[in-house]
């Protein structure tokens, strides 16, 4: 019988330079599973609760210590000696020991570090792959990556309103070919911006960082490196937006200029730089019409419902309109999605549920119901490479990692290589259904 026989956790540093927490667990069989855990910067206020230590003088409060002691302290005695087989029950007996609604008493960060790293070690010891164990023998197809190639909002220090614009290469015939098309536009991108006197500093997820001062002028700089690339828009490669809009959400009112006083840069964005939802959403559809946009993600409020069915209807029937902080992952949330006929695909995070099988709940859920799932990485990233695994595992057509340097982002992508590598020629590249 393949049991647990230890497991011990850590602090270790993310992509930010922050705190965050490492497992490892080990079987009957001397078999290692680790699993390390990322953190957001721009969080649903309905995520599962990530425990830090909150002491100032420990890495300003971001320290993970009281995280790692219940794993050590709390979670390791009741596991010990259990199958590292039984992962449906592993996950619900440490969400009973957590015993609250957002795994607040011992952190969803601590949870989920043990749910992943049981995962990696029953794989090990059952000698297949991570995908093939946890999503069976049908796991062929690679995703679509939606490339972040320039960052706003909470991700950079610049005064885009808006968090991500990624570029998504929707005609190729396979992933190896996708981020050779990614690899071409992403560095006419930076030979643009370092031609018209732009910064080419990265920010969190490795897109480029320049100066600019509306969201319009950022959408024509991508579409000219797509041009210069020698690309169709639309035909080769779209456009994805995330608004990240609970961040400029405030009073009821959207504010395009939140990120303003960063800098004497003007935001000039139809003049008007607080909007109204209705406003909000009509901004959004005309730059749908303007430029080859397939896909926003979190384009209202987390909590404006309304507002969410209003560009629902607005503009739901004609690209991908994505929940993050609005879904947060939680099947109870897409539940309710679906029930208003609100957007059409979630983002999966894993560490906004805090366990793989309630992630793989949410996953099924969304695949009945006919949402689209886009496996996500976080701003704070490790280089733990287990999302580009789910992402094979549930044949899920599409994957963010951010843009194709930083190691933390570069990992997971050549993760996709060798899985793509694996499968040879029975692998399949999805294929863009909007």
């Amino acid at each position: 019988m393949r049991t647990i026989k230890n497991i011990k956790a850590r602090q270790i540093l993310d992509s930010r330079g922050n705190p965050t927490i490492e497992v490892d667990v080990i079987t009957s069989g001397n078999i290692l599973g680790r699993a390390s855990i990322p953190s957001g910067s721009s969080k649903g206020e309905n995520e599962s609760f990530e425990l830090r230590d909150k002491n100032k003088d420990f890495y300003f409060g971001k320290s993970v210590l009281k995280a790692v002691e219940n794993v050590n302290n709390i979670i390791s005695p009741e596991l010990i000696g259990k199958s590292v087989l039984d992962q449906f029950n592993i996950d619900k007996l440490m969400i009973e020991l957590d015993g609250t609604k957002d795994k607040r008493r011992l952190g969803a960060n601590s949870i989920l570090a043990v749910s992943i790293s049981i995962a990696k070690a029953a794989s090990k010891e059952l000698e297949i792959p991570i995908y093939k164990y946890i999503g069976g023998l049908r796991n062929n197809i690679l995703p679509i990556p939606l490339v972040n190639v320039i960052n706003g909002g909470k991700h950079s220090n610049t005064s885009i309103a808006f968090q991500e614009f990624m570029i998504v290469p929707v005609k190729s015939d396979s992933f190896s070919e996708a981020i050779q098309i990614i690899h071409r536009v992403f560095n006419n991108l930076k030979n643009i911006l370092n031609k018209k006197g732009f910064s080419t500093n990265v920010g969190d997820e490795g897109g480029f960082s320049p100066n600019v001062d509306n969201i319009e002028t950022v959408l024509d700089l991508i579409l000219e490196s797509i041009h210069l690339s020698n690309y169709d828009p639309y035909d080769d490669i779209g456009i994805a937006i995330d608004c990240a809009s609970s961040e400029l959400y405030d009073n009821g009112m959207y504010n395009y200029s939140k990120f303003k006083k960063r800098n004497n840069t003007e935001i000039n964005t139809n003049n008007n730089i607080l909007k109204s939802r209705e406003e909000h959403i009509e901004y959004l559809s005309f730059l749908v019409k303007k430029y080859p946009i397939i896909s926003i993600e979190d384009g209202i409020d987390q909590n404006d419902w309304k507002g969410w069915k209003l560009l629902t209807d607005e503009i739901g029937n004609k690209i991908q309109l994505v929940g993050d902080d609005l879904f947060v992952t939680k099947v109870e949330k897409l539940k309710k999605g679906v029930k208003n006929k609100i957007a059409n695909s979630i983002l999966i995070k894993i560490n906004q549920v805090g366990t793989l099988t309630e992630t793989i709940e949410t996953i099924n859920f969304a695949n009945k119901n006919k949402y689209k799932n886009i496996i996500s990485h976080r701003s704070g990233e490790t280089e733990d490479t287990f999302i580009s695994d789910l992402s094979v595992a549930f044949n899920i057509e599409q994957i963010k990692i951010g843009s194709i340097c930083r190691t933390e982002r570069t990992s997971k992508y050549n993760q996709l290589f060798r899985i793509e590598e694996e499968i040879g020629k029975y692998s399949t590249y999805s294929k863009w259904k909007y």
